[in-house]
């Protein structure tokens, strides 16, 4: 048997994740993010570095998994901001582990949040457009998404 420890899983958050749109799961990986960011700050401030160390490392391995999902073929000049702001974010998150730098994380999560509003906004557009195509001419018209794909291996709990 493994010595790492499966972690527990939440039966309502594995359902909404295996139903959630793609759109849906690009907004819990933010929420994933944020509250992890935020408690490696307060176990930093506390002096848990192990516990903080843990946490960074879970928010590294979700901006990992953003900065993969983004699709250059469909928007180039998008993904290369989006590329740059996890490449910024990410750096910040090395520079808190290495240095137990709180004001590191305090520059990731002002990032971090201001995508996850700016993500909101972009899920209720998309959700309007399908509600309107919906109306329109039915589901052929649905917009196709251009989220990232999320990975089945890639724990959002926490």
């Amino acid at each position: 048997m493994d010595d790492m420890a499966e972690p527990q899983v939440n039966p309502y958050l594995r359902n909404a994740v295996l139903t959630a749109s793609p759109e849906q799961l690009h907004l819990m990986l933010y929420d994933g993010a944020i509250r992890f960011t935020t408690q490696a700050r307060d176990a930093i401030v506390q002096k848990q570095i192990e516990q903080a160390y843990n946490l960074i490392t879970r928010t590294q391995r979700i901006i990992n998994e953003m900065q993969s999902g983004l699709r250059h073929e469909v928007a180039p000049e998008l993904c290369a901001q989006l590329a740059g702001l996890y490449g910024f974010v990410f750096g910040k998150l090395v520079d808190a582990n290495i240095n137990h730098d709180v004001q590191a994380l305090d520059d990731a999560l002002k990032v971090l949040k201001l995508q996850r509003e700016t993500w909101v906004l972009v899920v209720e557009k998309v959700q309007q457009a399908r509600a309107e195509g919906h109306q329109s001419s039915g589901p052929a018209s649905t917009p196709t998404s251009t989220a990232p794909s999320i990975s089945s291996s890639l724990c959002i709990e926490g």
